[in-house]
């Protein structure tokens, strides 16, 4: 069985994947008489042609590590952001596409404060919060056309902690 570690979420290592969303670095702007911070147009949202934006809460089980990864997914018509709406830790698993199926896996431990969008047609494991509860807001595509593919891996991966 394949052991994958996870690596810290970082803007420049996770940029092939998606975006990092996080309030970091020097503010854009600030706003609201100087007392707002604004950290402006952080994700490259794609909503593909049809689709439109939707904002769904999501609430998923918590999972701990190790955990085992048996299912790869991706939205071949547009991105997807996962917002989370509480300051707990949450993993990412994201993957290279490697001829229509899923490459060799890659976890991310996001910190409390970061969320991410994922990039349109990228292979990635679901949402896996790792405590309770686990709320997010998600941005993504809502429209006609099948934008869900998954792929069941036909081996296991474990997924530990770095």
């Amino acid at each position: 069985m394949q052991t994958i570690r996870t690596k810290p979420l970082a803007a420049a290592a996770f940029a092939p994947f998606g975006d990092v969303l996080e309030a970091a670095g020097t503010p854009d702007a600030l706003i609201n008489a100087g007392l707002c911070a604004r950290f402006h147009d952080r994700a490259r949202l794609d909503f593909g042609p049809g689709g439109r934006a939707g904002l769904s809460i999501f609430n998923a089980r918590a999972r701990a590590l190790p955990y085992r990864l048996e299912l790869l997914e991706r939205h071949p018509l547009g991105s997807q952001a996962f917002i989370p709406m509480t300051a707990a830790p949450f993993l990412v698993i994201v993957a290279p596409d490697a001829g229509g199926t899923p490459g060799s896996p890659r976890a991310f431990l996001a910190a409390p404060g970061q969320a991410i969008n994922l990039l349109r047609g990228i292979w990635h494991g679901v949402l896996t919060p790792l405590a309770t509860p686990g709320l997010f807001a998600v941005i993504d595509r809502i429209g006609p056309g099948a934008n869900l593919e998954e792929f069941a891996l036909p081996h296991a991966v474990t997924v530990i902690s770095d």
